[in-house]
Formats: structure tokens, sequence, C-alpha cells
């Protein structure tokens, strides 16, 4: 029986004591295989366009162009799963603008066999190399330079069109689901969003269109490793209107305020305040949608909102269907603009979900959601 194929990988790091350690990491793992090693954004370019690889490992900090602008042109030219391999947890603009650029994950660096929790880094590392080769991702276009041209590798240009709108208006008329028997808008009191894979740039897509002052307090889950989160809350916050926290024990939730599930920890709604727990995995994940959206369908019932957007697994998927059987208003993202559709197509099989919408067309119908007016037309 032939053995199958080994994941190629290319390695995209400056520094020759780090290119060994990946190297031997990645090439001790019987999944992978080391494809080459780039010590510089511009070499890595050179290389995908000769021999593409099946994904990237990509330090942020290089001589030249930084892992945000490879990861730019990388998804304009040749579009990759991209794995960012950060050192550090201070500086995170970086490794976050590259995930809203198209990265779809970021993770620990190993750093050095000496550190007690070596193996699980880097089992963690092969691991993420290897879900997230299979993933397909597509060419992005990226804010508002779409219309200009883009120096491509070998230094000639690509000249593209502005983007197009998509042509399918937001739906002026509210579903059924969220009018009252006598006409009226009903009055939501609360937002949970959950993703993973390709959630950042989802979800700084989805916040930036809301605005300061919503009436409603927004409570979030990210998969990503738990060194993250604080610096993922920061960035966020630098992104969207609202102000970003990361959830605390026994905090009282503002309307108007972003809350983030920190890392390693549940974080559920109860009796008003946010509770943090560190009780076992669900869908293997802590924090876990699951647990957020169910304590959501006891506490807010049919005053809550839930979005599950793009995402690997099944995370979300069940605490939705219970948020919708306790009358909240339900939302899942669109395959046709999911980076991974299986969360939120698993709520759809399931029932979970009031109406299915392309990520840019969901802030528009929360804002109708949560409009002051209380009579429709």
């Amino acid at each position: 029986m032939t053995p199958p194929r080994r994941i190629r990988v290319l390695v995209v790091e400056d520094s020759p004591v780090i290119q060994q350690l990946l190297s031997h990491v990645i090439g001790s793992d019987p999944r992978l295989e080391v494809a080459g090693v780039a010590s510089s954004g511009e070499q890595a370019l050179r290389m995908i366009e000769r021999s593409p690889p099946d994904v990237v490992s990509l330090d942020i900090r290089l001589p030249g162009i930084d892992g945000f602008e490879v990861t730019s042109r990388i998804m304009r030219h040749h579009p990759l799963p991209i794995v960012v391999v950060a050192s550090g947890v201070r500086d995170l603009d970086i490794p976050m603008r590259a995930l809203q650029a198209g990265a779809l994950a970021v993770v620990e660096k190993p750093g050095s066999v000496a550190r007690a929790d070596y193996q699980t880094v880097a089992h963690h590392l092969c691991t993420q190399l290897v879900i997230m080769s299979q993933v397909k991702v597509i060419r992005h276009r990226i804010g508002t330079r779409a219309s200009r041209p883009d120096p491509k590798p070998d230094g000639k240009t690509e000249s593209r069109p502005d983007p197009k709108p998509d042509p399918r208006p937001a739906d002026a008329r509210l579903p059924d689901e969220a009018v009252t028997a006598d006409g009226r808008r009903r009055r939501f009191r609360a937002l949970g969003i959950v993703t993973s894979t390709g959630g950042p740039a989802a979800l700084a897509k989805l916040l930036k269109e809301l605005p300061a002052g919503l009436p409603l307090p927004v409570f979030v889950v990210q998969h990503m490793g738990a060194p993250f989160m604080a610096g993922f809350a920061d960035w966020l916050g630098t992104v969207c209107p609202l102000p970003v926290r990361l959830g605390e024990h026994g905090l009282a939730p503002r309307p108007g305020t972003v809350y983030v599930a920190p890392g390693d920890r549940h974080m559920r709604v109860d009796a008003g305040t946010i509770q943090l727990t560190d009780d076992p995995m669900v869908c293997g994940q802590r924090p876990s949608g699951e647990v957020l959206f169910q304590s959501m369908a006891r506490g807010y019932g049919a005053a809550a909102i839930g979005v599950l957007l793009t995402g690997m697994g099944e995370d979300g998927a069940r605490g939705l269907v219970e948020m919708r059987q306790a009358g909240a208003y339900t939302i899942a993202e669109h395959a046709s603009t999911a980076v991974i559709h299986s969360m939120p197509g698993t709520a759809v099989r399931l029932g979970g979900v009031v109406e299915e919408l392309p990520l840019d067309r969901v802030a528009g119908r929360l804002l109708q959601l949560t409009s002051d007016d209380k009579m429709l037309s």
C-alpha cells in the first residue's frame, strides 16, 4: 500500500537557528515535509511562484517586506493556506493584520527545545499546518487597494478593476421572526458571535460596520491560542468603533461594548454577569461557542441574537439551535463568504438558523434588528 503523500510546507523565517528548529519540528512529523526554507518575504514569493507548497509557515518580522505584506501578495497572486508563526505576544499588530489579509491561523513559535512545553507547542504547530493545508483558500482583495496595480514578485504589475459591490441588496423587510404579532420590532438585549478559522478577518469586517453606541453588549468567542487572545482583543478594538475588552469573571456587561472570551476559559453570561470557567473542553474547544450560546439561550431567551461565522468543526452549532428554540434570532454565515462553512453549515443543517447571510449583509441585518424604531411601516 502506497503511503499517503506528505504535506509540503514552505518555512519562511529569517533566523538560521529558528529555521533549523522549525525544519526539525516539521520534518519529524510523519504527515509533513519541508518543501523549502525562505529567509525573506521576497524569496518566499519567488519560491511560491516556481513551486507552490501545500501550506506556508510564516514568520511575521522579516527583512524587507513584513509578514502582512507577504500574506497580502500571496493571497492576491498565489492563494495558499498560511499559518503565522509568532514568537511573542507583546506586539501582535502584524500577525493580526496578516489574519485580516487572509492568513488562517496564528500559533506560537516553539522557541527552544529547552522550554517545558516544547513538545506541546511543536505538536500544535504541526497539527495546525496539517489542518490548514486542507483549506481551499480564495484570492483576496485587501481594503481599498483593490483598484491599484499590484507589484508581482517579478516586479511587474497586474491591473485589476475596482471590486464589484454585492449585487444582492439587503432585504429591507425584516423576516417574521423579528416582528411581534402587533407589527412591532422585537427588542433584543444581547448579541453573541462565534467563529473559528477565518474569524479574525470576518469579525473585523463585521464589527467595523456596527456603530459606537450599539444598544446591546456583544459577546465573542474566537478560537485562537490562549497567549494571543489579549493582543487579539486589543487589535480588534483598533479596527472597530466599539470598545473591545476581554471578558472578566463577575463583570456586568454594558451595552455598546464587545467582550471577547479570554484564552483557555469558557465564557458564559449568567444572571446578568459574565462567568469564566475552566470546565472541560466542549467540541474540542475552550472557550467554546456552545457554552456561550447555551448560556445566552438560558439568560436572554428571545431577547438574544446569535451569529455563527466561518469555522472548522461544529462548535456553536448546537448552541445556536438552543438559542433558536428559546426564541432568539439566529444568523449563520453563508457558504459564499465563509472561509470554512463547517460550523455555520452544521447549524443550518440542524435547523438552528433563522436566516443564512453572506458576511457583507450581516451587519446591515443587525442594524435593522437593533434599530430604535419600534414600529414597522
